[in-house]
């Protein structure tokens, strides 16, 4: 008899405790105010990597699980007709965290108030062409998009340049839009940045997500300079060097860095299309840890507008490690050159410096 008096009395307090739980949750329910959407506007939209990175960002990889988004996309009005393919496609996709989508060619209407700007659109270097003419293209592009964000996107706006020449093209976009702080105007190098992971990753047949704080340093062309003298994995005794990890400085500073700097070309000459899903999965990347921010004791690399870090030319658009938080970058200090890594980032800000001075050469 007792036993059963005790049984109901336990039977009484879990429906009761269930009872208030789901009270609770309901109420909560109430609550709960959704965040407003945050308007990302992505130009080349209609192209390869457009088309890979807008269904990360309308499923929320670039800006959290709970942000809603408004998409606005742009591109040349020969891409009209796939443009609008893609919008249908965002459509039909049904996202819930989709709460509109812009799809123009009109850069004022593209840029009308948006937070965030993936600039991917650019003019390819085709067979045949001088540097200068394709600086002078990407110029006049970079010129008048730069414009319509000055005059068009809200005051706070992110802006991160994918497309080739990315420092140079995101210092131009700097130099006409100077009310856009200089500190929200970035470019990718994050690509090269999870290409280095990846690399040290499949040579020691650890989880790339044990490996932290690789650096790209410079350009984000063939004379960046993929760095591990900091970086490290996690292992089951510690964090570890990855330099003490791989014990090779002769693969280190030859196939590594190469393979690094020349991944790009393999995988055009691989899949006969430049690289798409990487490039968007790393630009979500760039603009989630830039917003969200990076976790303690772990940075990124960013091409930033250069303060002098480094001993590096101000006012170059130059590739750093960088920690974020609470929406802001900022360059990780202290860290130790060596003579190798000295020669190798003056070469690619030495790049830089050339490419700054032939675009303004088609300025004039």
């Amino acid at each position: 008899m007792d036993c059963l008096l005790l049984l109901q009395q336990i039977l009484v307090v879990l429906f009761t405790v269930v009872f208030f739980w789901k009270l609770i949750k309901y109420m909560w329910s109430f609550t709960k105010i959704e965040k407003e959407p945050v308007r990302v506007l992505v130009t080349g939209a209609a192209g390869q990597i457009g088309y890979a990175i807008v269904p990360m960002i309308a499923r929320g990889a670039m800006l959290g699980p709970d942000q809603p988004v408004i998409l606005h996309m742009l591109d040349i009005e020969p891409a009209l007709e796939a443009l609008k393919g893609v919008k249908m496609e965002l459509i039909d996709a049904a996202f819930p965290l989709l709460k509109g989508v812009v799809a123009t060619t009109d850069v004022v209407e593209a840029c009308k108030d948006v937070n965030i700007a993936v600039m991917i659109g650019g003019f390819p270097r085709k067979e045949g062409m001088e540097r200068k003419d394709v600086m002078s293209k990407n110029v006049s592009i970079y010129k008048a998009q730069a414009s319509a964000l000055e005059e068009h996107a809200a005051s706070d706006c992110k802006v991160l340049v994918v497309a080739n020449p990315a420092n140079t093209n995101a210092l131009i976009l700097k130099e006409f839009a100077p009310s856009i702080p200089e500190k929200n105007i970035t470019c990718l190098t994050r690509l090269d940045h999870n290409r280095a992971l990846g690399q040290i990753s499949e040579r020691l047949n650890v989880h790339v997500g044990d490996v932290k704080n690789v650096i790209i340093w410079g350009n984000h062309s063939s004379t960046q300079y993929p760095d591990v003298n900091h970086a490290t994995v996690t292992t089951g005794s510690g964090e570890k060097p990855v330099k003490e990890l791989v014990a090779d400085d002769r693969w280190l500073q030859t196939e590594f860095i190469t393979t690094v700097q020349q991944r790009g070309a393999a995988i055009i000459k691989a899949r006969k299309l430049s690289s798409a899903l990487s490039a968007a999965s790393s630009a979500c990347d760039h603009i989630r840890d830039w917003v969200l921010g990076t976790p303690k004791g772990t940075w990124v690399s960013m091409g930033v507008y250069s303060d002098g870090s480094y001993g590096i030319q101000p006012g170059l658009i130059y590739s750093f490690p960088v920690a974020c938080a609470k929406g802001e970058w900022s360059i990780v200090q202290g860290l130790k050159i060596d003579e190798f890594s000295r020669a190798k980032m003056d070469a690619t800000a030495e790049e830089l410096i050339e490419e700054k001075s032939l675009a303004h050469s088609c300025l004039n």
